[in-house]
Order: structure tokens, then C-alpha cells, then sequence
């Protein structure tokens, strides 16, 4: 089978492919010069929907409405964007092959694509129980949530299971969402999580006390401190009961498993320098290979404002990296330079009601403002990082657009903080004089 051979390749079908491809046809492409390879069977979409609108009983999201670049108020780019721009969409195709040196992708069906640069966008993988033995972890209707396929069993096993019983596994992003998403189709919801408070790498005790007093208002039962250990199926290898770490055993009709994922840089073992999990990147994601770029959750990159090298999961991320990448390639190609990559760390979610936005660092001591009682309709509340005198990063629950502004400009400038009490008095207004 004769190879395709492309100028440009990005691998990969998530929000990074999306955002690096309509940078490249903003920069100027001719047709047939660049190439999307993706294992998913639909265009590049804006993933966070999945966990979100994608699952409302009333009204859901579904493609095309939630193809990139909508999610940042951009251009939504439907399959006949690609062929009116000559940019080849390459779906169902997994890689599993990737001679960097030869500049050559081989698919499972033993395709071969060549390359004069590649962008690798392939994101991350959940972590899966099975991966740690989970005994009956394989039973129908254990869920886990990364690809639209994904999101539609969800959605066929909450219409099947109506009123029935969910228990979720994991209290980072997805099962607080997932949790508030199912409750909202009316299951009864049970979140179970190791960690004695929510989404432990970001929120303090304080934070987390009222996303989790609010859950139980809306009838979601919180199980912390024990983790699941085994699951077992009825005669139609359906999964009926959760067994935790400390003895209770749960009803289940429905599991949704959210711990966390890990980056997809197999293919890539050994060819390309990497740290931190991911493959490293200078401040263009430029790798250790020539003409191979890496961007998204798998870049292990400079983080300017902190003087040190992170990788970051998130969409906004995923989306910025990708176009400095894209600027970068097209910049070097005319002999020119493009500023450092300057990303100020950017985190939210929405759940029932509730809007968070978090920008910055969450280290050193902190000082929560505002009103945090769960019971308090459209709560408002806050929480700033200090570190070395200096506020490095915020919080905001309920914030408006122009509030949420105002904490980003905070975090980025980093200003003197002279005592914590008056920063707790003055709350959101510190931020709004900066």
C-alpha cells in the first residue's frame, strides 16, 4: 500500500487538533498540505460538553452543535470546513506505529502516512479499575467517560435504567459533573472518593465543604475516605452492587468511574525526550525531535510564569498550545520568531447551578471571602493563594464575566499582600482595584 505523504500532520481528534488545524488554514495552507488523523469517527468537538450538556435530560448538546472552535467562541468548524480549506480528515484510523526518524505513521490496517512536520494532539487516556485488578471491574454498565462513543452508552444506560441507582467512582472534575449530570436525569446518586474532601488537587477543605454541602441539598450521598475494591454482575453480566474498601456494599444500576487519566505517549517511547509524564517541549512545543511539535495533556512545557516546566490538562490549554505551536512551525518556515509561550493556568466547571473558575497557583496559605453556605441561593465566594507576600492564584464561585476577569488579572499580576485578614475583608473587591 502506497504511503500518503502530507506537509503537515496532526495527530490526534480533540480540541488541540481542531484549534492547531484552523490555525493552519488561518496562517495559509494549500489544499492537500496538511492531514488530521484521528481514531474517533467524527470531527474534531469540543470535549468538555461530554461531561456536561451532553447529558441534560432536556435540551442536550449534540454534534454538530459542539465542534471547535465553538467552546471559545469561535467558528464551528463542520466536516466541510476541512475539504473547503483542503485539509484531509483522516477519521476511524488509529495509529499504531510512529517511526519518528522516517517521518512515517503506520494505522492498525496498515495505512502509512508520511510527514514533513507532525503535530502530536493525542491527549490522554482514562485510568481504567481494571488497570489495578479490580475484581468484576468489567461488568456491563461500568462507565468511563473520555469520547463521544462514550457519552451515548452513558446516555442509552440512563434512559434504560430510569430512577435507577448511580454510583460514582472518583471526586475530581468528571464525578462532579457526571454526579451532577445524572442526578439532574433523576438516578439516585452516590459519589465514593479516597480523599477526605473533593477535587483535592485544587479546592482546600473550605472550598470543598460547600460544593460537597450542596451536592447533598440536591440529594447526592457522599461516601469519602474508601475506595472501591470489587464489583459484582447479575445473570446478564450487568453490574448490581459496588463493594467498598470498608466493608459497605452498594445498589448499582449505573457506575461512572472518574480517577484520573494518563497521557498518550506510548507510541512515542523512546524517540522523544520526556518528563513530568509528558513528551518535553520548549516554550514553542517544539520536542527534542526536529519538525515534531507536541501539545495539549501530553506537553511537558515551560511554565514562564513560574519559572518551571508543567504539563496541563485542560481545554484551555489544549487549545492555546496548539495554536502557539501552529504560529511557531509557520514562523520558522519564513525565517521569523514568535513570542514564549506565556500561559496563565486557567481551570473551571459548571454543575447543576454552580460556576467555578480558578486562575493561577494553588499554593501557600489561603484566605476564603464571600459567602460559602451551601444553602445561600446563587452563592458568591472566593479564595485567594498567597505565597511570598503575593496573591499567585484565585478562586471564584458565581463570578460574572467582568468578576472573573478581574481574579485572572489578579493571579497574572501577582500584587503584595501587607495582612490576610484585610485581603479577607475586602474579598472580590482587592481584586477589581487591580
Amino acid at each position: 500500500m502506497a504511503a500518503k505523504n502530507f506537509k503537515y500532520v496532526i495527530l490526534g481528534g480533540g480540541v488541540s487538533a481542531g484549534y492547531a488545524a484552523r490555525e493552519f488554514a488561518k496562517q495559509g495552507l494549500k489544499p492537500g498540505e496538511l492531514a488530521v488523523i484521528s481514531k474517533e469517527a467524527v470531527a474534531p468537538y469540543e470535549r468538555p460538553a461530554l461531561s456536561k450538556a451532553y447529558l441534560l435530560p432536556e435540551s442536550p448538546a449534540r454534534l454538530p452543535g459542539f465542534h471547535v472552535c465553538v467552546g471559545s467562541g469561535g467558528e464551528r468548524l463542520l466536516p466541510d470546513w476541512y475539504k473547503e480549506k483542503g485539509i484531509e480528515l483522516i477519521l476511524s484510523t488509529e495509529i499504531v506505529k510512529a517511526d519518528l526518524p522516517g517521518k512515517t505513521l503506520v494505522s492498525g490496517t496498515g495505512e502509512s502516512f508520511k510527514y514533513e512536520t507532525l503535530v502530536i494532539a493525542t491527549g490522554s487516556t482514562v485510568i481504567r479499575l481494571s488497570d489495578f485488578g479490580v475484581k468484576g471491574a468489567d461488568a456491563k454498565n461500568i462507565f468511563y467517560l473520555r469520547e463521544i462513543d462514550d457519552a451515548d452508552k452513558l446516555n442509552e444506560a440512563i434512559k434504560a435504567k430510569k430512577n435507577g441507582k448511580a454510583v460514582i467512582v472518583g471526586g475530581g472534575y468528571i464525578g462532579l459533573e457526571l454526579g451532577a449530570a445524572l442526578r439532574i436525569n433523576n438516578l439516585d446518586v452516590k459519589m465514593v472518593y479516597p480523599e477526605p474532601w473533593c477535587m483535592p488537587r485544587l479546592f482546600t477543605s473550605d472550598i470543598a465543604a460547600f460544593y460537597e454541602g450542596y451536592y447533598k441539598n440536591k440529594g447526592v450521598q457522599i461516601i469519602k475516605g474508601t475506595v472501591a475494591t470489587g464489583f459484582t454482575a447479575d445473570s446478564n453480566g450487568e453490574v448490581k452492587e459496588v463493594h467498598l474498601k470498608d466493608g459497605t456494599v452498594l445498589e448499582a444500576d449505573i457506575v461512572v468511574v472518574g480517577v484520573g487519566g494518563r497521557p498518550l505517549t506510548t507510541l512515542f517511547k523512546g524517540q522523544v525526550e520526556e518528563e513530568k509524564g509528558g513528551i518535553k517541549t520548549d516554550a514553542f512545543f517544539k520536542t527534542s525531535v526536529p519538525n515534531v511539535y507536541a501539545v495539549g495533556d501530553v506537553a511537558t512545557f515551560p511554565l514562564k510564569l513560574y519559572n518551571e516546566i508543567r504539563r496541563v490538562e485542560h481545554v484551555d490549554h489544549a487549545r492555546k498550545s496548539a495554536e502557539q505551536s501552529v504560529k511557531a512551525i509557520k514562523a520558522s518556515e519564513e525565517g521569523k520568531t514568535v513570542e514564549e509561550y506565556d500561559y496563565l493556568p486557567f481551570f473551571y466547571s459548571r454543575s447543576f447551578d454552580l460556576s467555578w473558575q480558578f486562575y493561577g497557583d494553588n499554593v501557600g496559605e489561603t484566605v476564603l471571602f464571600g459567602d460559602s453556605n451551601p444553602a445561600t441561593p446563587k452563592a458568591k465566594f472566593g479564595s485567594y493563594w498567597i505565597k511570598d507576600g503575593k496573591v499567585v492564584g484565585a478562586f471564584l464561585e458565581g463570578g460574572t464575566p467582568e468578576e472573573n476577569k478581574a481574579i485572572a488579572k489578579v493571579a497574572k499580576a501577582q500584587p503584595p499582600v501587607a495582612s490576610l485578614d484585610q485581603l479577607a475583608t475586602e474579598g472580590l473587591s482587592f481584586a477589581s482595584k487591580i
